[in-house]
């Protein structure tokens, strides 16, 4: 990792961040996030990410690259489970159950249809 001694500095990494965060939505990569903070977790945000993790596994859904984040502050609407695909709008997901969750990746991920009766403005 390099190490910032300017401003100079800060700002050729930045720019190298975001060159690389281009290049994978340029290639249609998919993020599931799933906000594991402490009200997440209490929410049931575990059960949620587990869920993900084996609908993936089980149906050999490909390219999906399965995150955590911490607190995103909408503590009500937890879990909170955010879908990035490519370039496409993020959209994020509240009051995520695991049968929400693997609905999310059939219809959503798979299926490019948006899950309305769950998705929150951030």
């Amino acid at each position: 990792m390099s190490t910032i001694k300017s401003l100079d500095d800060l700002s050729r990494i930045r720019e190298e961040v975001l060159e690389k965060h281009k290049a994978k939505a340029a290639a249609g990569q998919i993020e599931v996030i799933v906000g594991m903070g402490t009200c997440g977790i209490a929410a049931g945000a575990r059960d949620t990410m587990k869920a993900i993790q084996e609908d993936i596994q089980n149906n050999h859904r490909v390219g999906i690259i399965v995150k955590e984040a911490g607190c995103i502050g909408l503590c009500e609407k937890e879990p909170i489970v955010q879908v990035v695909i490519g370039d496409r709008p993020v959209v994020n997901y509240g009051k995520v159950t695991p049968g929400v969750a693997r609905q999310i990746l059939a219809d959503h991920v798979a299926g490019g249809k948006i899950v309305k009766n769950h998705v929150i403005i951030l």
